[in-house]
């Protein structure tokens, strides 16, 4: 079959493309920005790649006629503007006027469950896109989901957090709510198992593990499987307002993200019927058997795909990847040249080490600092960490960057700034050769919004001063152990 694949570059997206190609199937990937796209050598001749964007309907012509089914994986919990049912809405109707040019006979979309009869603002804009696909006189496939929990995963990602930092937490009631989670490998042989499947075709399943758990449960039963002794206290006075800010300021998540999540925890996540067992037959795995399959990932380092690498504000703003040209006009530098005599190699193997549990080589502390005040204004911080520790791709995250460029070939990383900042900021290393001799580039870009901008640039150049001449020092002599 030859399948359309939208949130390509997604968490779901990512790791749902090698199943379908080990399935046989030819993929057409749909991105808005194919510089972000990232083809592994071992199926980059079996996937076609075309760029559209679901906000500018003339975009999407570039969508192959002959398609035999698409996968609907766009939305994003970051979005919090008050337009932003709207766009959702938008780009769902867009999809589907597109769609119904083509010779589609089936379209997948992995939504949450939304069984309760008072949702909030983002399960209801997926009940919105839901029922606008069903619109598109396309057979569908609905897939509604409780929390996934894999290597990656926002849910597991924020449940880590909370029980490996916190001995004693003080939570909102909502920790109380009931959920189902369910394992990414079987949220991926669901997504599999209903295409082209006919038993599926104008079908809504709620897809769930075997275990209905409350938050509360989750986190402790994390720490269990971790060693760690865990107390929750619960009260009913932490607003969604203060509950979103606590969970930004202890986990990675940023407010916006963190925010979507609260208002989605009032509402149970379970299962109401088990109709997708008689279509697609299969065993689940337990929340602590998805739990020691993350862990084996992450302790392997084969984390395929993260909700990190999504954007910051998510997939309707403009594509980060449009920094990638660092602008020479309106902005101010600070360069540091660092020779070294040992290898280019060595030297670019501690440049792709940065940030995540390496650090920054240099005044960790004052990095760390600037994360936690990055935290305190609704920033990402810088507890994002890394998805890999050895490989490197344009969109990851690190830290409280973007990864813009990631060149080994010709030794260059480009990153850009997340966090929040009165303008946008570049930090850049290279290695170079010049009269016969080795040298570390690395500068620093900012490109100042107005007199807070410039004002802000000048309060910290005293520490660009100590800070990046002594990072770049380390990173030229730093010998890993």
């Amino acid at each position: 079959m030859k399948i359309l694949l939208t949130g390509a570059n997604g968490y779901i997206g990512t790791r749902i493309l090698p199943v379908l190609l080990e399935l046989g199937h030819e993929v057409v990937c749909m991105v808005r920005d194919q510089r972000r796209f990232a083809l592994e050598s071992d199926f980059g001749d079996k996937v076609q790649i075309v760029t559209g964007d679901l906000l500018a309907p003339e975009t999407l012509k570039n969508i192959p006629k002959d398609i035999d089914a698409a996968y609907y994986l766009v939305h994003s919990m970051s979005g919090s503007g008050d337009d932003f049912a709207d766009l959702e809405l938008k780009s769902a109707q867009h999809f589907v006027q597109q769609i119904q040019h083509t010779n589609c006979k089936q379209i997948i979309y992995l939504t949450g469950i939304v069984n309760d009869e008072q949702l909030s603002k983002h399960l209801s804009s997926r009940l919105a896109v839901e029922d606008e696909l069903k619109k598109s006189g396309i057979a569908f496939t609905i897939l509604r989901a409780a929390i996934i929990i894999g290597s990656g995963s926002a849910s597991f990602e924020i449940i880590r957090d909370l029980a490996e930092k916190l001995p004693v937490m003080v939570a909102p009631k909502w920790v109380r709510t009931k959920c189902q989670p369910i394992a990414i490998r079987d949220v991926l042989g669901y997504l599999s198992g209903v295409l082209g499947n006919e038993k599926a075709y104008k079908q809504v399943f709620d897809i769930g593990g075997p275990n209905i758990l409350t938050y509360k449960q989750m986190i402790l039963q994390y720490a269990e499987s971790r060693g760690l002794k865990r107390y929750i206290l619960t009260v009913p006075v932490l607003t969604p307002r203060l509950s979103s800010l606590w969970l930004n300021l202890v986990t990675a998540v940023p407010y916006a993200l963190a925010r979507s999540l609260v208002d989605s925890m009032k509402n149970e996540v379970i299962c109401q019927n088990d109709h997708i067992k008689k279509v697609v037959p299969k065993t689940c795995l337990t929340y602590k058997e998805a739990l020691k399959l993350a862990f084996e990932k992450i302790e392997q380092n084969s984390i395929v795909s993260s909700w990190k690498d999504a954007l910051n504000r998510g997939y309707l703003e403009t594509s980060f990847m449009d920094q990638v040209k660092v602008p020479q006009n309106g902005t101010v530098e600070y360069k540091v040249k660092m020779p070294f005599e040992r290898k280019a190699e060595e030297v670019f193997e501690n440049i792709w080490g940065i940030g995540g549990s390496r650090g920054w080589y240099y005044l960790d502390w004052l990095w760390s600092l600037r994360g936690f005040l990055d935290k305190m204004f609704g920033g990402v911080g810088t507890r994002r960490g890394r998805t890999s520790n050895t490989t490197l791709q344009a969109g990851d995250v690190l830290d409280f960057w973007r990864v813009l460029l990631a060149d080994k070939t010709n030794k260059r990383l480009l990153l850009y700034a997340e966090m929040k900042v009165p303008g946008e900021a570049w930090l850049e290393f290279k290695i170079i050769q010049y009269h016969g001799k080795s040298y570390l580039s690395q500068i620093a870009t900012f490109r100042p919004h107005g007199l807070w901008g410039r004002m802000y640039w000048y309060a910290m150049f005293p520490f660009h001063l100590i800070l990046f001449k002594g990072m770049a020092k380390q990173i030229t002599t730093y010998k890993p152990k």
